[in-house]
């Protein structure tokens, strides 16, 4: 007997930009429509990375794309953060990556010189973070069907000893530990764009989160419950999911969160909740609370991990909720990203 076909819970009537902003749209897309025909969902909650067995090995496999306007913004540029965006969420899932496949979407009309910086920019990434770019594939589409130029990207790596994420193995109790300040990815994008009358010192975080991982690893190992980079929909969408597929709640520290002078004031400008900024390259960690402080302690002495803090912590109440504790005593709720304030942003 055949088996029934999967139910499609997508309704939306047709995609907008909220779609691709990683928050509440974002969800409904991939759990309505894409986890339904293209996935087995009986292993657990989709990550930004899976890990499977190929001829008895295991190895963990992840595929990114990026479509950032503009192409280079203070700080990186889109060859870089493909580079980052992708050894990250490998990171991230527990793995070192070892070997990228990448494919470069471009516009006819793009100037050959702003095609070879992108190309250095991730040749150099690429050996910043220790992986090879093994292959991939050029498409040319018409002049101004792709906005000059996308890439996208798979990324393979191995697996790191002694680590095991997944939101099941959170416990209450556990330790929300952030790798450093937030928000300075999105803020920046917007700012250069040059669409607002507002100007800041700051720039992209885009880095490689390895280094950090495996210091955290090599202190806690056994600690480590579950991972991820706050990127599209921030720290607040990321927290959120967890909560939802953990079934437990998150209770946050508003003043322990660390946010930069620059970002904190363009969001109130702008009427933005840092929380829901992206980031490309910090990482969330929930660890185990009698492994905490030496958690934190490796973090904040790897390179680029000295503003790590511990931000919050797993409770069992209210259950799938996250809640942010103010410093005036105060708490409110803090949801996934709604719509989409901050387009094309990696």
């Amino acid at each position: 007997m055949p088996a029934p076909e999967p139910r499609v819970r997508f309704r939306d009537k047709q995609i907008e930009m909220a779609h691709g902003a990683g928050g509440k749209a974002s969800r409904r897309l991939i759990e309505g429509l894409f986890a339904p025909l293209l996935c087995d969902l009986s292993s657990g909650p989709l990550g930004d990375a899976a890990h499977v067995l190929m001829n008895g090995a295991p190895i963990a496999i992840t595929a990114d794309s990026f479509v950032v306007k503009p192409l280079r913004f203070p700080g990186g540029s889109i060859g870089e953060l493909a580079v980052n965006g992708t050894v990250n969420d490998l990171a991230v899932s527990g793995a070192r990556a070892h070997t990228l496949v990448v494919t470069y979407i471009l516009e006819a009309g793009l100037p050959s010189e702003i095609l070879e910086q992108e190309v250095r920019a991730m040749a150099a990434a690429a050996r910043r973070a220790g992986v090879a770019i093994a292959g991939g594939d050029t498409k040319v589409v018409e002049h101004g069907k792709a906005d000059r130029m996308y890439i996208s990207s798979c990324g393979i790596g191995s697996l790191i000893e002694g680590v095991h994420v997944a939101p099941e193995t959170v416990r209450p109790g556990d330790r929300v530990l952030l790798s450093g300040p937030i928000g300075d990815h999105g803020i920046t994008i917007l700012l250069a764009r040059g669409e607002l009358d507002f100007e800041a010192e700051i720039c992209s975080d885009t880095r490689p989160v390895l280094p950090m991982i495996e210091a955290l690893a090599a202190a806690a190992a056994r600690g480590i419950r579950w991972m991820r980079d706050p990127t599209r929909g921030g720290v607040a969408t990321s927290l959120n999911e967890l909560a939802r597929d953990c079934g437990l709640g998150i209770r946050l520290s508003e003043d322990r969160i660390p946010v930069h002078d620059s970002v904190r004031g363009a969001c109130e400008l702008l009427g933005l909740e840092p929380l829901h900024i992206a980031n490309e390259g910090q990482f969330l960690a929930v660890v185990a609370p009698e492994m905490a402080d030496a958690a934190l302690a490796a973090l904040r002495a790897a390179p680029g991990g000295h503003q790590a803090a511990i931000i919050g912590e797993v409770t069992e109440q209210p259950a799938r909720t996250v809640l942010s504790a103010t410093p005036y005593g105060g708490t409110r709720v803090v949801d996934m990203l709604v719509g989409d304030p901050l387009p094309r942003i990696c």
